[in-house]
């Protein structure tokens, strides 16, 4: 595969998917910068990838920490090629039964915060004419699970906005992908679908979870030169998971 750019942001980079992508796309020649929200996430990253010396670097971005994104671009001299975004709060709980605070921080985090992100890459890739967002959004955005609702909604919200990244901007070079993925068998995903193996691949047509190469290998077709025609779209990977009822 060949590709326009070579730096590649991955928000959220200490969860395995995003390190098992910044491995493939050290192979592919791509130079990625994962972020972390503090030390455990700086020192996951350190461990998983300490094979690969020099061809990656890593850097503090706290999701509802405004200063974190003036100090991160800075530290990046606003070279940004790619982002694939990863980063999503964990919060699972009953509408009926949801502190009311926890609800207004997570969306503060997890969708405002992230639309001042996006607005300031954007601007970074609008002088250089050229740039690609991948959204690792959920098939809980179109199937979700009862306790879901505040992490299927802010996975839509932040769906809406990548969606208008690629329509508004999209003359200057700068698309967007939206990517669905269904059950993996990876970070907390992996521990559900031991703790509900047969109920979770019951529902899957294909009978298996993705695994994380599956999808790092999907997420880096969509950065790619071939893949240039999809923009401002949704695209469900989920082994036909949401297909039916």
């Amino acid at each position: 595969m060949k590709f326009s750019g070579n730096k590649a942001l991955l928000l959220g980079g200490s969860c395995d998917l995003a390190i098992t992508l910044a491995r493939r796309m050290i192979e592919a020649g791509l130079s990625p910068i994962l972020t972390y929200r503090n030390e455990k996430g700086r020192k996951y990253i350190s461990k998983n990838l300490k094979d690969c010396p020099k061809k990656y670097s890593s850097f503090y971005l706290e999701f509802g920490n405004r200063d974190s994104i003036d100090l991160l671009l800075h530290q990046t001299g606003d070279d940004i090629d790619f982002v694939v975004d990863f980063a999503q709060g964990n919060f699972e709980s009953l509408v009926a039964a949801a502190d009311a605070d926890r609800v207004y921080s997570y969306f503060a985090e997890n969708v405002s915060f992230r639309a001042e992100v996006l607005k300031k890459i954007a601007r970074i890739m609008m002088k250089k004419k050229s740039g690609r967002f991948v959204f690792i959004s959920s098939s809980a955005a179109k199937r979700q699970n009862p306790g879901q609702g505040f992490y299927a909604a802010a996975k839509l919200a932040s769906e809406a906005i990548y969606k208008n990244l690629g329509l508004e901007l999209g003359n200057h070079g700068i698309t967007t992908v939206t990517l669905r993925p269904g059950y993996i068998d990876s970070g907390r995903g992996k521990k559900f679908i031991q703790d509900h193996v047969k109920k979770v691949i019951d529902k899957v047509p294909i009978k298996k979870a993705l695994t994380k190469k599956e999808v790092a290998e999907a997420i880096l077709f969509y950065l790619s030169n071939s893949a240039t025609g999809f923009n401002a779209t949704e695209i469900s990977m989920d082994g036909g998971l949401t297909a039916g009822k």
